[in-house]
């Protein structure tokens, strides 16, 4: 008998399982030049699925030297232009005349090619996908019901991880390195399951790198130029969880079921954020959702009612227009890393799908700061209603995302109205972050939460003192060594408050400092978290020393100043309960209300006090006029 397999059949290594099951034994088997082309090209850029394809024709031969079978080459290489056309199926024709040109039975896997060759009359066998009667893998004997992930590499003794999310520990498996062949054996051992498990696809092919996902595994295989050596990693789910038994979940249904449908599950590596976000599709389907998913690799186990799409030809983007015209409910888009990727995500939700995010992050400030940098802030809340931070298989935390026009907390001054996103703790409702413009940069600004309750035992405030000292200076130390990148010269800190700080450099270089567009100045307060005002060291030198906390000056006409270390009180007792305008010798400065007990507050840090202080130290008198 006579066989031509196309390389589709012996990428996925069926033939040689036929022949060794004796159904071809002794058969005639010829291996169109163009197979051997296309295999050797396919190798030649780095692709796994080339040197299995090459690895399969030595066994053949190795069959063939046995006596076996017999094995024979026929036909041309194909030409250069036959290759350019190879996707309009000039490289399949040739193989399909080598079975013409023999009158042999051609053997394919591929569907298209199996319709064509019909449609010529050739005797053709199509092999489809294998549904059941697999053999375990290789690599599944590294596997036990406590692996989490198995980490092999050529000359390196097998690792895996393993444990629970909560508590993973790396072990050794075995003393014995695995070597070249062994490695490359698992490798072909899993591109031809792959190829015929229905659950199987082969998910990135570039080269050096395959990741492959067979049901609940995902292979990455990688070989040189991409990495130094042969290495296999595969990562498998080691539980099934219920979105029920997560902690928060009341709340997360509470939200979804509603109009709160844009969230985003925050989380590290491992944490458990696909784990939650295949839990919601299933909880949402279950409950009359249509859900779909965006993943790219496909990896969240979902019920086979939950349709899971990858890239559309390389570009998410291909793929969220055709899910708008599929129109589901909710789309489980796992995981966002492009920009792409958000932008897409988005549309949709605008768009008002549904939307479950999934983003990497050691924090919340960092799953904010990657959305704020890909879409404007002001229309993030409409996006994204919920964020849900994991970590070691729970939800720490559920945030609230809204949004507000106010003064940014650490700004003093009305002229800093503007529009803000605020980010606060759904059970408490205290505000955590604010996002904003600040010099044409967005801002993700964490706010400072008030310092606790000093020990019964220890007088509060100077408990509290003492934990402010502390943490200014660890934050003048922050903003010392970031601005010290721009200038050679020393860098004079002066803390106004726990959210902002005023900075003395060289005049020189103040512009290098800010930047073009304050871009500089923006990433230096984004990272340190702290409101920073740059200014020329020549102004701190023209500007006088303020006086001391604590300290009492005397204005003269029963007007006094009272200093300490955050506030500035005016003291005048005959004026109490009336309405006053302020005086620096003849200018006049504000008008103020001063309260029952004959004093008017002031912020120290605020502009009008510090004003009044230079005029006062300038030795302008400070006077107060009835209105």
């Amino acid at each position: 008998m006579k066989l031509v397999p196309d390389t589709s059949v012996v990428i996925d290594g069926r033939i040689t399982s036929m022949i060794k099951t004796g159904e071809y034994k002794g058969a005639s088997i010829i291996i169109p030049e163009a197979v051997v082309a296309e295999l050797e090209a396919q190798a030649n850029q780095g692709r796994e699925i080339g040197f299995s394809g090459l690895t399969e024709l030595q066994a053949l031969c190795k069959m063939a030297e046995e006596g076996i079978i017999q094995i024979s080459f026929t036909g041309v290489r194909p030409t250069l232009e036959q290759v350019k056309l190879a996707s309009g199926g000039e490289i399949d024709a040739l193989i399909r005349n080598a079975a013409i040109e023999h009158d042999a039975k051609f053997i394919t896997s591929d569907i298209v090619q199996a319709e064509v060759a019909k449609a010529k009359g050739l005797d053709v066998l199509y092999l489809r996908p294998q549904i059941e009667g697999f053999t375990p893998l290789a690599i599944d004997q590294f596997f036990d019901e406590h692996t989490i992930a198995v980490y092999l590499k050529e000359r390196v003794p097998p690792m895996a991880r393993k444990g629970s999310v909560k508590e993973m520990r790396l072990v050794k498996i075995r003393e014995q390195p695995t070597n070249d062949y062994e490695l490359r054996s698992m490798a072909q051992e899993i591109l031809e399951r792959a190829k015929r498990h229905p659950d199987g696809f082969i998910e990135i092919e570039k080269r050096g790198v395959t990741v492959v996902q067979i049901g609940s595994m995902r292979i990455a295989i990688a070989r040189r130029p991409f990495s130094d050596g042969m290495e296999i990693t595969a990562v498998r789910p080691i539980a099934d969880v219920q979105f029920e038994s997560f902690n928060k979940s009341e709340v997360i249904k509470n939200r979804i079921m509603g109009d709160k449908r844009g969230l985003l599950i925050a989380g590290p590596p491992g944490a458990g954020k696909t784990t939650l976000a295949q839990s919601i599709a299933t909880y949402l389907a279950e409950h009359g959702f249509i859900v779909k998913t965006m993943e790219a690799p496909r990896e969240l186990q979902v019920p086979d009612h939950i349709t899971q799409y990858t890239s559309l030809e390389g570009s998410m983007e291909n793929t969220a227009d055709v899910l708008l015209l599929v129109r589901p409910d909710f789309v489980i888009f796992d995981e966002l890393r492009k920009n792409e990727d958000f932008r897409v995500f988005a549309d949709m939700r605008l768009a008002g799908i549904g939307m479950v995010g999934v983003v990497h992050a050691i924090g919340t400030h960092d799953a904010l700061q990657r959305f704020s940098d890909r879409v404007d802030f002001g229309v993030l809340p409409q996006i994204i209603n919920t964020i849900i931070f994991v970590d070691k298989g729970e939800i720490t935390n559920v945030y609230d995302v809204g949004f507000t026009i106010k003064v940014p907390e650490g700004m003093s001054s009305e002229i800093n109205l503007r529009p803000v996103t605020m980010v606060s703790d759904y059970e408490t409702g205290e505000l955590l972050f604010e996002i904003f413009k600040y010099d044409y940069e967005t801002i993700v600004m964490p706010v400072m939460r008030p310092v606790a309750a000093a020990a019964p035992l220890k007088p509060p405030v100077i408990e509290k003192e003492t934990v402010e000292t502390s943490a200014w200076k660890i934050s003048e130390r922050d903003i010392q060594r970031e601005i010290g990148r721009y200038t050679e010269g020393f860098v004079d800190v002066h803390m106004l408050s726990d959210t902002k700080a005023v900075v003395y450099i060289d005049d020189k270089d103040v512009p290098a400092a800010i930047g073009k567009g304050g871009k500089n100045i923006a990433g230096i307060v984004n990272k340190v978290g702290i409101g920073i005002d740059i200014r020329p060291r020549s102004e701190l030198e023209k500007q006088p020393a303020p006086p001391q906390p604590e300290e009492e000056l005397q204005l003269g006409g029963g007007v006094k100043i009272r200093m300490d270390k955050k506030q500035l009180a005016i003291i005048c007792p005959e004026q109490a309960g009336k309405i006053v305008d302020v005086f620096a010798g003849k200018e006049y400065l504000f008008t103020a209300t001063v309260n029952d007990t004959g004093e008017i507050h002031l912020a120290k840090n605020s502009s009008i006090a510090q004003e009044m202080i230079k005029r006062y130290n300038e030795g302008d008198p400070i006077r107060l006029r009835p209105v």
